[in-house]
């Protein structure tokens, strides 16, 4: 059986001639081992062909432009550039792909940064291997897909979200400082809170507490709650 360590992924850049209906895959991981399971799994998928690996996220942008594959499968925390920065560059670079996030990660800042960077699907790496083809070819056909357990996670995110706008219809909106606004601005950016610091010069504890008293006035319960309820209420607006 033919996989990726026997052919260098340069000379399957424009797929296998004889099988021009496969669905052309590149495997972004920083974890060798994970992605020859993935190779030998995919492997007895005849409509799916791993056409090249990276190990990190700046070689998964250079790979995709260069191999233009139709799907990536991206890890979310990778050296160099992690797997949101990565899916943001390849979507620039190369529109027709898709990209995957296939991770461990169920945290609602993951994947909430990973649909902001233009992922079609949010797979946790826990889920059965057949799965994982299933969402390629989902992908590909154009489908958005989320593992149940996160696609559960955001329906109680709105539905909460649709409830206390219902209940708050004839409440004021919450006043944040201009301060706050501006921290608010930077978290629905997707950046971090030392990144934060960073941009507004101040103290990574001091953003800590601004987040925690968005949370707090906004009576909200994570980050990615309190800016799409910001979006709703139109108190900001996100980049484009």
């Amino acid at each position: 059986m033919t996989g990726i360590q026997d052919m260098h992924p340069r000379a399957q850049a424009f797929g296998d001639r004889a099988h021009p209906e496969r669905i052309r895959v590149l495997v972004a991981d920083d974890h060798v081992l994970y992605r020859r399971g993935l190779e030998m799994v995919l492997a007895q998928e005849p409509d799916i062909e791993i056409v090249g690996e990276a190990g990190d996220g700046a070689d998964a942008v250079v790979q995709a432009e260069e191999l233009i594959p139709d799907v990536v499968l991206m890890d979310v925390r990778m050296p160099r550039l992690s797997g949101p920065e990565a899916t943001a560059r390849v979507r620039e670079v190369v529109p027709s792909t898709k990209v995957i996030m296939l991770t461990i990660s169920d945290e609602e800042q993951d994947l909430y940064n990973a649909v902001r960077a233009g992922a079609t699907g949010y797979l946790l790496k826990d889920v059965p291997g057949e799965d994982i083809a299933v969402g390629i070819r989902q992908a590909h056909a154009g489908q958005s897909l989320i593992s149940p357990p996160m696609a559960s996670k955001l329906l109680a995110e709105f539905a909460l979200l649709m409830r206390r706008q219902e209940e708050g219809q004839q409440m004021p909106v919450p006043r944040l400082t201009d301060r706050e606004l501006q921290v608010l601005r930077l978290v629905a950016r997707g950046m971090a809170n030392k990144d934060i610091a960073v941009e507004l010069f101040i103290s990574e504890n001091t953003v800590k507490n601004h987040v925690r008293n968005i949370l707090e006035k906004l009576q909200l319960h994570s980050r990615m709650e309190a800016v799409m309820y910001a979006v709703r209420q139109k108190m900001l607006d996100l980049p484009e």
